[in-house]
């Protein structure tokens, strides 16, 4: 997997100071999209071992309030694969840390076995997952009042 950009004091996509991770890889392809050079799989650079070392260590300070996942597409079946153990390493290092992902895939439907999004990581990655923001970015919904969501169509949906 290849990452496009890792923000250490975020406070656009989600509660708090967070970290965020932009992934690279989407399928969606949503007209209007904020980061369109994210679609690309190949974009960017590795999500190396140190990249996530990175991270980790980037989440330390009290101030930060989680990690936030956004893309690209973090629920891309092959991004899954990577991050569903990330997470799991997240959330052993920082338990009282909220993991945030931004989706353009479905909440529930998606992510069930048969869903566009499903594969062998699904559960193990949203276990992970305290708030998913759902569905696609959609232009002719867009609205800037929202908070944590780029269009009146997107849920954010507690998952724990």
């Amino acid at each position: 997997m290849n990452y496009a950009n890792i923000k250490s004091f975020d406070i656009a996509d989600g509660p708090g100071v967070r970290v965020s991770l932009f992934v690279s890889g989407c399928t969606h392809h949503c007209k209007g999209c904020f980061n369109p050079e994210t679609w690309d799989f190949q974009y960017g650079k590795p999500f190396t071992a140190e990249v996530q070392q990175q991270i980790i260590q980037q989440l330390s300070p009290s101030y930060i309030s989680g990690l936030t996942l956004l893309g690209g597409e973090p629920m891309e079946p092959g991004n899954q694969q990577v991050l569903a153990g990330f997470l799991a390493a997240v959330r052993a290092q920082y338990p009282d840390k909220n993991i945030w992902c931004y989706t353009g895939y479905t909440w529930p439907d998606d992510f069930q076995e048969g869903g566009k999004a499903h594969c062998e990581a699904t559960k193990a990655m949203l276990s992970q997952i305290d708030t998913l923001v759902d569905g696609e970015f959609k232009e002719e919904l867009k609205d800037i009042t929202l908070q944590f969501r780029g269009s009146r169509n997107q849920r954010i949906i507690s998952l724990h």
